[in-house]
């Protein structure tokens, strides 16, 4: 009985959303992927000047094998782009590899949320690995106890998510403020521009969604397993 909530209903719907926005993420993607930059650049070449005009030449680049494998690295202060990213002069491909660099500018400006995400980041990376367990064991043996840690350790996965879209959503916009006044492309293409990078961000609101939905869930099983 524990293991089903009306709010189960919300949590569907939430995955549903989720997967249609991975699906539109690919979809958008490809469908800019094929619309060459008026300027010419290559997701690398737009990277890479967009890094050395704000002060950050010590960066490097890097391909990476895959598609939408795109991710800055924080620890070793390295962008890394996927190839179809990396090496083509498409919407798509400017438009990722600027996002990436966009969080490079954020680590570099000190930008509150992407430092408290890092501060969050190794807290969070013990309790998501733990706290399904605890909430599985605190269902099948009925302890509010391990219900409640789990409930407390999954709260701070939610929270992280919770801190990842402003700093998903800020890289955003830096990236297409810059992208126009350094004139990698044209108010005509911001248009594209925007749907690769609004396409991409829906993807981390409905992951946040779902968590939370299941987190208020756990809650209301908690508290009305008390009374």
């Amino acid at each position: 009985m524990l293991f089903f909530h009306p709010m189960d209903f919300l949590i569907i719907i939430a995955f549903i959303i989720s997967v249609w926005a991975q699906f539109r993420v690919k979809g958008t993607f490809n469908k800019w992927a094929e619309v060459r930059t008026m300027s010419g650049l290559t997701g690398y070449e737009a990277a890479r000047r967009m890094l050395d005009r704000n002060g950050l030449q010590d960066v490097p680049i890097e391909p990476v094998p895959g598609r939408l494998s795109d991710h800055y690295d924080p620890m070793n202060r390295v962008v890394r782009l996927s190839e179809p990213v990396y090496y083509e002069n498409s919407i798509s491909a400017v438009s990722v590899a600027c996002h990436e660099v966009g969080h490079a500018i954020q680590h570099s400006a000190h930008y509150p949320m992407l430092v408290l995400r890092h501060r969050m980041f190794p807290v969070v990376n013990l309790t998501s690995g733990i706290a399904p367990f605890l909430l599985i064991a605190g269902f099948l043996f009925q302890s509010m106890n391990l219900i409640g840690l789990g409930i407390i350790f999954f709260s701070a996965v939610v929270a992280f998510q919770l801190v990842t879209l402003p700093v998903e959503f800020n890289a955003s916009s830096r990236a297409r403020d810059l992208m126009v006044s350094e004139g990698f492309i044209t108010g005509e293409e911001e248009r594209g521009v925007a749907k690769v990078l609004n396409a991409a961000a829906l993807t981390y609101v409905a992951a946040a969604l779902i968590s939370l939905l299941e987190l208020l869930k756990y809650i209301m099983i908690f508290t009305s397993s008390r009374e």
